[in-house]
C-alpha cells in the first residue's frame, strides 16, 4: 500500500517524522511519502524509510510568520493543492495533517481515500468564519483521527462529525529524540545549575496558561529555596508582561530551540509542567509527547485527553486556572524524589505502550486498509 502523509506548511516535522517512520518500518511495510514544503526555522529529522518532497510554496518569500510570507502562501496554495491533487493519484491513501485554510480546501481534496488528523479540533485563535470552515473540512474526509476518547466525542457530539468517520489513535512519544546523533549541551548559563529545575516548553501562547504558573511559582520558590522555573520557547505573546510578574527563580530563553538542542532541556528538567487554561480546542501536545519520551515526572491541567494519560499513572492532574493548586502540586513533587521516580515509570511505559508509535502505526493502517478496503 502507497500512502502519502501531507503537511502542507511543515507544522508538525517531529510528529511527521515519527508517523512515516513508523509507517514504512518493517514490521508495518507501508510505501510512504511525505508530502510538505522547507521548514525554516531550523534542520529536521532525515527519512527513516520513507520519502520526502516539498512540494508546498516553493516560491513563497518573507521571514517566517511574517505577513509577507503568510500573504505569498496563500496566493501559492490552491495551485499548489491542484497540482498535489494530479500527484495524489499514485497514493492509494492520502494523510493530511493539516489543512490550513479550511474553507477552500474542502474543495480541492484528491480523489483519493483522505484522512485527516485533527491536531486542534478547531482553529486555537480562529479567524472569521474559520470555525464553520472546519466543520464542514471535516464533513469532506473520509475519516478524521483524533489523539483522545475525550477528542473523539468533542468531535462528535459538539461538531458534529459522523462517529463512524472518527478513530482515536494516540499521539505516539517522540522517542527518535532521545537518540540524536548530537545533542547540544546547555547554554553556559543553565548547565551551571544545581537546584531542582520545573520546565515549561513550547510556544508562549495566551491558552498555555504561563501567567497561572508564573502566580503558581512564587509560593513554590518560598517553600523549595533555590529551585528555579525554565520557561522555554518562542513568544506568540507579549513577554514584557510575563517578565514583570516572574522572580529571580524564573528565567526565559524566549527563542525557537531545535531538535539537537531539546534534548539537553529535558535531560536536566526535575519536572516538566504543563499548565494549560480550560480550552475546547485542545486535544493533545506535542511537548507532552516529549516528555513522555524522556521519562519526567508531569504536572498537567486537566484539560482536553491529559487526563486519560493520568489514569495510566504518568503524570499528576491539577485544575486548569488554579494557582494554589498548582503550586501545591509542584511543590510537593519536588520534595518527594520517591513519587517523581513513580510518575517517570509510568511515562516510560506510556511511552513504550499506549503511546507508541509501533501502536499508533498499527491502528493507522488498520483505518487505511478499512478505507481501501
Amino acid at each position: 500500500m502507497r500512502a502519502h502523509v501531507v503537511d502542507p506548511s511543515a507544522f508538525t516535522p517531529p510528529y511527521d517524522h515519527a508517523l512515516c517512520t513508523a509507517l514504512a518500518a518493517p514490521e508495518v511495510g507501508l510505501d510512504v511519502e511525505l508530502i510538505t514544503s522547507r521548514f525554516l526555522y531550523g534542520t529536521v529529522p532525515s527519512p527513516d524509510g520513507y520519502e520526502v518532497r516539498e512540494l508546498f510554496y516553493r516560491r513563497a518569500v518573507g521571514a517566517p510568520g511574517s505577513p509577507a510570507r503568510l500573504a505569498s502562501k496563500l496566493v501559492e496554495h490552491v495551485p499548489d493543492m491542484l497540482r498535489y491533487r494530479k500527484l495524489a493519484r499514485a497514493a492509494d491513501v492520502v494523510h493530511f495533517q493539516w489543512l490550513a485554510v479550511q474553507a477552500v480546501d474542502r474543495w480541492l481534496l484528491p480523489d483519493r481515500p483522505t484522512v485527516l488528523t485533527a491536531h486542534d479540533l478547531l482553529p486555537r485563535e480562529p479567524r472569521p468564519g474559520q470555525a464553520w470552515a472546519q466543520r464542514r473540512l471535516y464533513d469532506a474526509v473520509d475519516a478524521v483521527v483524533a489523539h483522545s476518547a475525550y477528542g473523539r466525542e468533542l468531535l462528535v457530539s459538539e461538531l458534529g462529525v459522523d462517529p463512524e468517520k472518527v478513530r482515536v489513535i494516540h499521539h505516539g512519544a517522540f522517542r527518535h529524540l532521545t537518540l540524536m546523533e548530537r545533542e547540544v549541551p546547555l547554554p553556559a548559563g543553565l548547565a551551571g545549575v544545581r537546584e531542582p529545575v520545573v520546565l515549561f516548553f513550547g510556544l508562549l501562547r495566551p491558552y498555555k496558561g504561563v501567567e497561572t504558573l508564573l502566580e503558581a511559582w512564587r509560593g513554590v520558590s518560598v517553600s523549595v529555596p533555590g529551585a528555579e522555573l525554565w520557561i522555554v520557547g518562542r513568544p506568540r505573546m507579549p513577554l514584557e508582561p510575563l517578565r514583570a510578574r516572574a522572580g529571580a527563580s524564573v528565567r526565559f530563553i524566549p527563542r525557537f530551540v531545535s531538535d539537537a538542542e531539546l534534548p539537553a532541556f529535558f535531560r536536566r528538567a526535575d519536572l516538566v509542567v504543563l499548565p494549560y487554561e480550560r480550552t475546547e480546542r485542545l486535544d493533545w501536545s506535542g511537548v507532552l509527547a516529549t516528555a513522555l519520551a524522556f521519562g519526567k515526572p508531569i504536572v498537567l491541567s486537566q484539560v482536553g485527553g491529559f487526563g486519560e494519560l493520568a489514569d495510566l499513572g504518568a503524570a499528576r492532574l491539577v485544575a486548569p486556572g488554579d494557582p494554589d493548586a498548582l503550586g501545591a502540586a509542584l511543590a510537593g513533587l519536588l520534595a518527594d524524589p520517591q513519587e517523581r521516580e513513580g510518575l517517570a515509570r509510568g511515562a516510560l511505559s506510556a511511552a513504550q505502550g499506549t503511546y507508541s508509535w509501533e501502536a499508533a502505526a498499527r491502528e493507522t493502517v488498520t483505518l487505511y486498509r478499512d478505507l481501501v478496503g
